[in-house]
């Protein structure tokens, strides 16, 4: 398992995404994707299929968050498997609000 702290890159064993850590507060964390554990970006693939269950996919650029808020990951490689912490999947983080211009 890679060493969850803010910046650090991790990438799938299953597919091709890769993210980034904004923020974690646990850095005890399992993050997943595609249903295999992730590992540190510079470390090579095992391989292996996405598991049906997780596979709903990430999108280039986008956030993704838990339903606490204290994990945020930043997708920098889409792929074919959607992310999760600890068994917890993760969702797309919303856009704040611009005022408005009045």
């Amino acid at each position: 398992m890679a060493e969850i702290k803010v910046g650090a890159r991790l990438k799938s064993n299953v597919c091709d995404s890769e993210v980034m850590v904004i923020s974690c507060a646990d850095s005890s964390a399992e993050i997943t994707c595609g249903g295999a554990a992730m590992i540190d970006a510079s470390a090579d693939a095992c391989g292996g299929d996405v598991d049906a269950a997780h596979a709903e996919g990430t999108t280039l650029g986008k956030r993704y968050v838990n339903a606490a808020g204290d994990l945020e990951l930043l997708c920098v490689k889409a792929g074919a498997g959607s992310l999760a912490v600890n068994g917890e999947a993760l969702v797309l983080k919303d856009a704040k609000p611009l005022p408005s211009s009045d």
